[in-house]
Parts: C-alpha cells; sequence; structure tokens
C-alpha cells in the first residue's frame, strides 16, 4: 500500500521516474518519455496507467 501512494506521487511529479521503478527500462518508460516530450498531460496519465496496473 505504501509503495503505491508513493508511485501515484511520482506519477504525478515525475512520470518517466514512476515507470522507471515501475517496469524499468524497457518499452514502457521510452513511450512515457516520449508522451512527456509532446505534453505533460498524457505523460502523467500513462505513468498512472502502469504503475496502478
Amino acid at each position: 500500500m505504501d509503495n503505491k501512494i508513493l508511485l501515484i506521487i511520482a506519477s504525478l511529479l515525475l512520470p518517466p521516474l514512476a515507470v522507471f521503478l515501475k517496469a524499468g527500462a524497457g518499452k514502457d518508460l521510452v513511450i512515457n518519455i516520449v508522451l512527456c516530450l509532446f505534453f505533460w498531460v498524457p505523460g502523467i496519465v500513462h505513468a498512472l496507467w502502469v504503475s496502478l496496473k
């Protein structure tokens, strides 16, 4: 439970960090970085989706 709360906070502040902590360095991290470069909100949504699935 504690870990999920920290991942949610990290998803809101630094989405790529949250994805890296949950899924490691892989395709999810690359997708999240690209989404964050285009616009921050899709990166947050993707990070929350990866962190909570």
